[in-house]
């Protein structure tokens, strides 16, 4: 079933270094690791072709970043990457559009075609950026498990990077969109999901769908329900309001504890 009613190796000691403002402390380690603000630490790679940022140290499991449909171009989405770098796992986040992202205000744009974007984006097109990505992670930077973190239009794919032999151990999603029944079903690992309560992408029927799914799966799951939040908390929280904040650094904790009991 589709709904969608809207579209919204170690890289030295700086990748150590957290931005200088708006940081959380993990509760587990005391660190001050989620950076909201602030300059990227990570650095871009090509590899075959396809464009990495990649920040962290080296580590036997690897993040696997699946961006919005802002790509990572987008600011926040390489300072979440840097947030997975500091909590101790080397992040690969893969330019899924090959440099052609959505605009930034995309809301301010009426010539964006949304309905051309999915297409050119497609599966057919995503999966092998992906693979592609695992390939670099696991040859060029040792790394060996994978664990897949996506949002919105990533969340879609860190499922189907779950299926049998496309390379992710565990995976997580925030606010998932364009998910489809049978993309739920293949997983073979252990799934989490972040979702908003005011998510016109995945309303409360389709959450319950969702869920039902996962339990046929028979893998370990969770769907977390952040209250006061929206489509994009997970990234683009309005951090300003506490309802948001809470609910984007949560679901980024909620992401690293999910990792570190099933990776």
């Amino acid at each position: 079933m589709l709904r969608f009613t809207s579209l919204l190796a170690l890289w030295g000691a700086g990748s150590l270094v957290s931005a200088q403002t708006n940081q959380e402390d993990c509760p587990v380690t005391g660190v001050s690791i989620i950076a909201h603000s602030g300059d990227p630490v990570g650095k871009e790679q090509v590899y075959d072709g396809i464009n990495m940022y990649v920040t962290g140290n080296a580590s036997d499991t690897g993040v696997l970043y699946l961006t919005d449909v802002f790509g990572i171009q987008l600011l926040e989405n390489k300072l979440l990457a840097d947030s997975f770098g500091r909590a101790g796992y080397l992040t690969v986040a893969p330019d899924m559009f090959n440099g052609t992202p959505a605009p930034g205000d995309i809301n301010g744009q009426p010539d964006f075609n949304v309905t051309d974007f999915l297409a050119k984006h497609s599966p057919e097109e995503t999966d092998p950026i992906l693979a592609t990505a695992v390939d670099f992670m696991r040859t060029e930077l040792g790394v060996k498990k994978v664990v897949v973190t996506g949002y919105c239009f990533g969340g879609r794919y860190a499922f189907r990077m779950l299926a049998e032999g496309k390379g992710a151990d565990v995976g997580f999603a925030a606010h998932p969109s364009l998910l489809e029944d049978a993309e739920i079903s293949a997983i073979t690992g252990p799934a989490s999901i972040a979702a908003a309560d005011a998510d016109d992408m995945t309303p409360a029927e389709r959450r319950t769908q969702i869920e039902a799914l996962l339990l046929e799966t028979g893998m370990p799951y969770t769907l977390a329900l952040y209250g006061g939040t929206s489509h994009g908390f997970g990234v683009r929280a309005n951090v300003t309001d506490p309802k948001q904040k809470f609910g984007k650094e949560e679901a980024f904790f909620q992401a690293i504890r999910w990792f570190g009991a099933w990776a």
